[in-house]
């Protein structure tokens, strides 16, 4: 079955950043008629205007039914694919990130807001294991998708040997790691590949078999585990940086 050439992006962030970003074809904007009278909704109803896309009041229902989601925001913008980036043309990034066996939408979501705000706006996805970037994706990362660089053309190992090559040092995170961030942090590596984990199943053992640092971050608490999001979100702060 052939691959659809387009798809229903929604929320009110990533509908604002795809007309941003400019990276994307928008053939159409479905808005919900009961949200018409609201500030927000007209100053996207502005910018629609402005690159000249088609605009359709509708019900919530036909909102429902178009993103498959009920956490639409009232607005589903009818989209070209999103735009990957081939993984050679990452490698101008000093800080880049490989996410492997992350299995979650909304915990990759969650990790490419912070990955932007961060400083690490070259990612690596892996073509088997982790999500591509999907409408639901977009969303959690409230539409920082739209200005990053993504690749999706290889495993997760071979990024990490591609990296490696291209002279990154690899750092992993990993609950048994025995590295710490700010031992990593004063290293100051010129260029850095960050990999995430999953929550059920962690970084691979190859890559972790070729990491120049395994990284633990120290926890206090009794729950076992971070959430991938948000130990990704501390070690981002403390390693990001353009």
């Amino acid at each position: 079955m052939a691959k659809a050439s387009r798809e229903y992006v929604y929320g009110t962030n990533p509908a604002f950043e795809i007309l941003r970003a400019k990276r994307r074809t928008v053939y159409g904007a479905c808005l919900n008629q009961s949200a018409r009278d609201k500030p927000r909704m007209q100053k996207l109803v502005k910018l629609l205007e402005q690159h000249a896309v088609p605009m359709e009041w509708v019900e919530k229902g036909r909102l429902i039914q178009l993103s498959k989601s009920t956490e639409h925001q009232g607005v589903v913008l009818k989209t070209s694919l999103y735009p990957y980036t081939p993984k050679e043309d990452l490698f101008e990034n000093r800080r880049l990130l490989l996410l492997d066996n992350i299995e979650d939408p909304h915990n990759v979501g969650a990790v490419l807001r912070s990955a932007e705000v961060f400083g690490f706006r070259g990612v690596c996805l892996p073509t088997r294991g982790v999500p591509e970037v999907y409408p639901s994706v977009v969303k959690v990362s409230a539409g920082a998708t739209e200005f990053m660089q993504i690749a999706r053309d290889a495993s997760a190992n071979q990024y990490a040997r591609k990296a490696q090559e291209a002279g990154y040092q690899i750092a992993a995170l990993d609950m048994n790691g025995n590295t710490t961030l700010n031992t990593v942090q004063a290293a100051a590596p010129e260029k850095l590949l960050l990999v995430i984990g999953g929550e059920d199943k962690s970084v691979g053992q190859f890559i972790l078999n070729m990491a120049d640092h395994i990284i633990g971050i120290p926890q206090f608490g009794r729950v076992n585990s971070l959430n991938a999001s948000v130990a990704a979100g501390i070690a981002m702060h403390a390693l990001g940086g353009d």
